[in-house]
């Protein structure tokens, strides 16, 4: 390993690479991120031996880099992933029994139009997604009930005004990047909603049909990176209530010095205001343009206390503490091996168990399991 602070390197599971890793009970679940590999699931209740259980396939031209579980229900994507493979598999989410992680079981498979569904939050009865919808330009916020998985019912949908061409909307972007939703994380009755290049929005889900726009926030073109996560913290910190924003390294507008992550103090809601920023130290001394995929990526949407573990693309993991919002600080990494014919590392997404323990899953190939002292 090129370096680790405050990190022990535990174990490994050698697969492909991935979108999105999560910790439902003694399961990690793995979205990867290129066919025919979609969804592994992994015993880790002993994580210094994990135990590979079943992998769910997609075929060619799809993937399924993204996945949730809670209880036993699992959900998955379903995005184009290039131009081949049948056209007829559909973009969507498809939701699965797990009770039986050996035998995964499909309920249904919710299909929607065009590409799919990127990105999503669920909270054991609702999802909180990012499709693309007939009708629509570019993906949009859209809430699913399931409380009856076989029957999901959309109770809700959101999208910036001139995305719904089909109602007669006049579409406003064409000299600019098409309207994105990447994904909606929802605390108590909010969305927290990143657009990519189109910024961030609250929305205020009080009544779940009727989305509200509360405010919007957008740091492009200044800063030409997207707009990936919008993380709300569950305690004030200084007295502030407080959401963390990552820009993602890929897409940029134009040549650029690696993204980084955003702290908002949201306190006022109507009027997020960014009050610190944080940068891996020593990334890019002159700030100069680096290529893609150097800088940020993910925030995990699971953290203890004020630490906040990242996945940082060729930074690795980084464990960045703000409890104090206005002075972040990092306070761990962990830095893996590039993967075999892979230039660097490619760290894609973070999550935590119940036990404190880090899984980072690389885009390429792999996930490490990791302990850390600062919890």
């Amino acid at each position: 390993m090129v370096s680790a602070s405050n990190t022990k390197h535990i174990g490994h599971i050698d697969c492909p690479g991935g979108g999105q890793v999560w910790v439902d009970g003694n399961i990690l679940y793995i979205g990867h991120m290129r066919p025919p590999s979609g969804t592994t699931l992994v015993d880790i209740s002993d994580p210094r031996n994990p135990r590979k259980i079943t992998t769910i396939d997609v075929p060619v031209g799809w993937h399924s880099h993204k996945v949730r579980a809670k209880d036993g229900l699992m959900i998955i994507n379903h995005e184009r992933f290039g131009n081949e493979g049948p056209a007829d598999f559909g973009g969507g989410l498809a939701i699965y029994d797990t009770s039986k992680p050996d035998r995964p079981k499909l309920i249904s498979k919710w299909l929607t139009g065009g590409k799919g569904v990127h990105r999503y939050d669920y909270d054991g009865r609702y999802a909180y997604i990012s499709p693309t919808a007939e009708g629509y330009v570019g993906n949009i916020v859209m809430i699913l009930d399931l409380i009856d998985p076989v029957n999901p019912v959309e109770v809700g949908r959101w999208w910036i005004p001139g995305q719904w061409t089909a109602g007669g909307e006049e579409y406003p972007w064409h000299d600019y990047v098409t309207p994105r939703c990447h994904h909606p994380l929802r605390m108590g009755n909010r969305l927290y909603v990143s657009y990519w290049h189109h910024g961030l929005f609250i929305l205020d889900i009080s009544d779940m049909s009727k989305p509200t726009l509360i405010s919007h926030v957008n740091s492009s073109p200044a800063f030409p990176h997207p707009t990936h996560t919008c993380l709300p913290i569950p305690q004030p910190l200084k007295g502030r209530n407080i959401m963390v924003v990552a820009d993602e390294d890929v897409a940029k507008l134009r040549p650029h010095a690696p993204s980084f992550t955003w702290v908002y103090d949201i306190t006022d809601e109507t009027n997020p205001l960014p009050i610190s920023t944080f940068q891996v130290p020593g990334i890019d001394p002159d700030g100069a343009p680096q290529p893609p995929m150097t800088g940020c990526h993910q925030p995990s949407e699971r953290f203890k206390g004020s630490i906040i573990p990242f996945a940082w693309f060729a930074q690795g993991l980084r464990l960045v503490d703000i409890a104090d919002p206005f002075a972040p600080k990092e306070v761990g990494h962990f830095l893996p091996d590039a993967p075999a014919g892979a230039d660097q590392a490619s760290s894609n997404d973070v999550t935590i168990d119940d036990r404190g323990i880090l899984y980072l899953i690389d885009r390429i190939r792999g996930v490490d399991i990791i302990e850390t002292s600062v919890f």
